[in-house]
């Protein structure tokens, strides 16, 4: 676990960094949100990862400055981007969401490329495999509740502190863990095929 007062690249870099160093040999697939620097520091520190932005949060980012009335039109469009069924189909889906909103909301389809390398690695996947990869949402939950338990404490002497209540919390919400991965086994023979070498038998 880390505490920092910010993130960015320097600081993903150095997580990254001291994950290799204290083990980490390789990650098949990183499920990342829009954290500035994450993609890249993760690429730069295990190469042959697939990194995939979190599409919830890629959706959420693009509904910022949307207006209401606008909002459930515009959000049914991006479905047509990130839910369609192959990358080429995605582009042209892009591009027919620009040639719509791009008049009132350019900045959209703009992110969408901006971001597009670390947007489709999940569409060389089946659709069970892309529900597990194209969101953070596990990851979102975890982090809800430790705030729920640091938020009633107010504040702390010590960075020792919070890590020392995090770790109690973290072991009553992991006794809550017992939903498994739908599809596991068939999930990991197409990794196993897909990462061949990479993943031990």
């Amino acid at each position: 676990m880390w505490i920092s007062q910010n993130e960015g690249a320097k600081f993903w870099l150095g997580v990254m960094t001291e994950l290799k160093n204290r083990g980490v040999q390789d990650i098949l697939i990183a499920a990342v949100d829009g954290l500035v620097g994450f993609p890249e520091a993760t690429s730069a520190v295990f190469p042959e990862t697939e990194v995939q932005l979190c599409i919830v949060h890629m959706v959420r980012n693009s509904t910022k400055y949307v207006s209401w009335k606008d909002r459930k039109e515009l959000c049914a469009d991006l479905k047509t981007i990130y839910g369609a069924s192959t990358v080429e189909a995605a582009e042209l889906n892009l591009q027919a969401f620009g040639e719509k909103w791009d008049g009132k909301y350019a900045t959209i389809s703009k992110l969408w490329r901006n971001h597009w390398e670390y947007i489709t690695p999940f569409f060389a996947y089946q659709a069970k495999i892309r529900k597990v990869m194209y969101t953070t949402n596990a990851i979102e939950s975890l982090n809800r509740s430790l705030r729920k338990v640091l938020k009633t404490k107010g504040s702390f002497p010590n960075d020792e502190s919070i890590l020392k209540l995090m770790y109690l919390a973290m072991q009553n919400i992991a006794k809550k863990w017992t939903m498994p991965i739908q599809n596991w086994g068939a999930v990991l023979n197409v990794f196993s095929i897909k990462f061949k070498g990479r993943i031990p038998i």
